[in-house]
């Protein structure tokens, strides 16, 4: 495992790997997947590379609700019946759950063994397997637990989002579309126009995220500054999506949707507190509601996001930090936010 960023390939990646394990000659390899891409996205990677005809698969639950440390303890369990030792290699082939928990798994796990990320979803490729995060969620509180490790590469194959439902599309589009909200207004102008996404439009724009994102963490890769600012609509977004994991009667949020509201929100705060044009914040409300629904979040339920809000990982001091728009293309970081602008901010969303 490797402290500078992890190379990322793309188009057909699959000699990068067959490369690295000719050359590494790990002691054994190891598939971590969940039941989706069990089913679907693991027998077209084994059939496109040539070296893991002997390798172990290690299946988790789908979903977010999963992605805890019951989990991870069942796979180090796996991981010790079946021999595993320190100059083993873990493949996370999977979405944002499998890379996280996958790359935390391999980083504690001996004090640490060898992972590669193979994301099979759009919010995957443009998010969760870039940058060196992982961790798990302590409960509903979103990724409490976790490492900045970065694996041996990244490998990006746009084929595995021919199996995906719209509505995962969709929640990766979020955060491309936020990368263009806070670095590159052009790329949020050609995003915010593009309805009927191609899987060709999609590879040179997951490409353009993945840059982007790149460039950000080289320049902060422990996120003690310039890197906050990939977490404009996180703050709310992520205590909008415990809110509705914590609430078995609510359905809960993918992590676009939640993030996408969270990004409506902080559009708003943004006026008052920034100055963004209010013109610009309908344009980003407008923009998100054309690929989104609009989700039901009462007034009253409020008082309890807020309360989450104390959990946010950018806080000092339990003063609760927020990363706003200037404009677009332009993010502030560290900006404090009172409870009443939030309660005017969840108005502006619901009006």
């Amino acid at each position: 495992m490797t402290n500078q960023q992890a190379p990322v390939h793309f188009d057909t990646p699959y000699h990068h790997l067959d490369t690295y394990i000719k050359e590494s000659g790990p002691s054994g390899i190891f598939i971590l997947v969940d039941e989706n891409t069990h089913q679907y996205c693991l027998p077209p990677f084994l059939s496109k590379t040539l070296e893991l005809y002997d390798a172990e698969v290690i299946e988790v639950p789908a979903g977010e609700a999963h992605k805890q440390i019951e989990t991870c303890s069942g796979v180090w369990n796996a991981l010790s019946e079946l021999g595993c030792d320190r100059n083993a290699l873990l493949i996370n082939l999977g979405g944002g759950v499998v890379t996280d928990m996958g790359g935390f798994i391999a980083g504690t796990f001996m004090r640490g063994i060898s992972f590669i990320n193979i994301p099979t979803t759009l919010l995957s490729m443009v998010d969760a397997s870039v940058g060196g995060k992982t961790g798990v969620d302590l409960g509903a509180l979103k990724n409490q637990v976790g490492l900045i490790i970065e694996p041996e590469m990244v490998l990006i194959d746009s084929d595995y989002l021919k199996t995906l439902p719209a509505r995962e599309l969709r929640s990766g589009l979020a955060e491309m579309l936020k990368h263009g909200l806070i670095k590159d207004k052009d790329y949020w102008d050609k995003l915010r126009k593009m309805a009927d996404l191609t899987l060709e439009d999609l590879e040179d724009l997951i490409r353009h995220s993945v840059k982007i994102k790149s460039e950000v963490v080289s320049l902060d890769p422990r996120e003690g500054g310039l890197r906050k600012i990939l977490n404009f609509g996180h703050t709310l977004g992520h205590a909008i999506e415990t809110h509705f994991l914590k609430h078995e009667q609510l359905e809960p949020l993918l992590h676009g949707e939640a993030i996408a509201i969270g990004m409506i929100m902080e559009a708003y705060l943004s006026t008052v507190v920034c100055e963004l044009p209010l013109i610009k914040a309908q344009e980003i409300k407008d923009t998100f509601l054309n690929y989104f629904d609009k989700t039901e979040i009462s007034i009253d339920t409020m008082s309890e996001i807020i309360s989450l809000l104390k959990y946010d990982k950018k806080n000092a001091s339990g003063v609760v930090k927020f990363v706003l728009l200037a404009e677009i293309g332009k993010a502030v970081r560290d900006q404090e936010i009172n409870n009443d602008m939030i309660f005017r901010s969840l108005e502006f969303y619901n009006s």
